[in-house]
């Protein structure tokens, strides 16, 4: 992008990047600054959770690239100063992840307002259909590109440890203070989870912070700053660090609560075993969440190193006896029979109690998926009326201002 934009006018916009989260559209912004300041191009950043007034400042002076969050883009494209008639490039990036957050609406207002005679790249993780209608109405004849999209990063080690609720957070001390875990990054579910676990984890000695929606984009910012330099070995946080962040040698990822779907847990374990480097991914699951890693282990074609912890006390109390003594041992998975599928009787004299169970809650699962793209759908319908409705009023309002 920056090649092409050698050539050409400058102080006008002639890029947009736009992305799902402000941590992801500033970390773009930063590394195009740094690769852009010796060819004289220039990046500005939109987001919301700050003010206003410095974005459109630093538009009116010029920049060359944009890279946004959608919707403050839209909020700012009715101010006086902003032309996007120079567009030459559009980039989104998370398309998926934008499309979970609801900002198509958006960015299809925002395409309506840019030429068309552009280039247009977007990037995704994952490729539901929903996506894929939307590449057939922004991309003319596009080239796909897949990197290894069906299978998960060799570098990474995936571990299981069984454990319930009342017992992760003593787990989770017990874990951490093993030397290998330099820098930890701990996914929760909640808000207040993230928080409150962070912490717990201050109170016991651990240099940890809690990075999550509820917090200003100041702090949000500190914390993974803080992250990044050494200031914290620990960040708790929920899903709105998993998606494109890159920070440098993440030793561990630790799914203190499972992730709702295959591709969230693709996104997390993602954020260690980076630029080839070696990373683990531990999941704590209660016997509940079985049907989650039986998901898992046949979908995404992933080995699930069974952990043998000790228990949560026993371990605190050996800690000052015997530093030296590993918390976590690896433990050989026994053989079982193949699971049966949904369609397939499962009878008693064929599988065991603890495989019936399986594959009920694995149906589940799958049941839960259905649902949850019934819900995506009928969302996206909502959408769609509501953008006709718009349309049709903004219409009526010229068509009054006219007569």
């Amino acid at each position: 992008m920056l090649q092409r934009l050698l050539s050409g006018p400058r102080n006008k916009i002639r890029a947009i990047i736009m992305a799902p989260t402000r941590e992801l559209a500033q970390q773009i912004h930063g590394n195009i600054s740094l690769l852009g300041k010796e060819c004289g191009l220039r990046s500005v950043a939109i987001y919301g959770g700050v003010g206003r007034q410095p974005q459109l400042q630093a538009l009116r002076k010029g920049s060359e690239i944009i890279v946004a969050c959608p919707g403050r883009l839209l909020d700012l494209l009715g101010e006086k100063g902003i032309n996007l008639s120079a567009i030459e490039l559009l980039v989104l990036d998370e398309a998926d992840h934008m499309l979970d957050k609801g900002f198509l609406p958006d960015i299809r207002r925002i395409l309506g307002r840019i030429p068309k005679n552009r280039q247009s790249v977007i990037f995704s993780a994952t490729m539901p259909r929903e996506i894929e209608k939307f590449t057939q109405e922004v991309l003319n004849e596009p080239v796909r590109v897949q990197i290894n999209h069906s299978r998960p990063v060799p570098t990474i080690t995936h571990g299981l440890c069984t454990v319930e609720n009342e017992g992760k957070t003593s787990l989770l001390r017990s874990l951490l203070r093993e030397k290998e875990m330099s820098k930890t990054l701990v996914f929760t579910r909640t808000k207040h989870k993230a928080k409150s676990l962070a912490q717990i984890l201050c109170k016991a000695g651990f240099k940890a912070v809690a990075m999550q929606g509820n917090l200003t984009q100041q702090k949000r910012r500190q914390a993974l700053d803080g992250f990044r330099n050494g200031t914290f070995t620990v960040l708790v946080a929920t899903d709105i660090a998993a998606r494109g962040l890159d920070v440098h040698d993440i030793s561990h990822v630790v799914n203190y609560d499972i992730p709702d779907t295959l591709e969230t847990y693709t996104h997390r374990t993602g954020r260690t075993g980076r630029a080839s480097q070696r990373g683990c991914a531990l999941t704590f699951a209660g016997r509940g969440e079985q049907f989650f890693l039986t998901a898992l282990k046949r979908k995404l074609d992933i080995t699930l190193e069974m952990k043998h912890v000790e228990s949560p006390e026993r371990a605190d109390e050996s800690t000052n006896r015997d530093q030296k003594k590993p918390l976590l041992h690896t433990k050989t998975p026994q053989t079982r029979a193949p699971q049966k599928t949904r369609g397939e009787q499962v009878s008693p004299e064929d599988s065991t109690t603890e495989e019936n169970t399986l594959a009920r809650q694995n149906y589940s699962y799958e049941k839960r998926q259905r649902e949850l793209e019934k819900k995506k759908k009928k969302e996206l319908k909502l959408q769609k009326k509501q953008e006709k409705k718009k349309a049709s009023d903004e219409t009526d309002s010229e068509q009054h201002e006219d007569r």
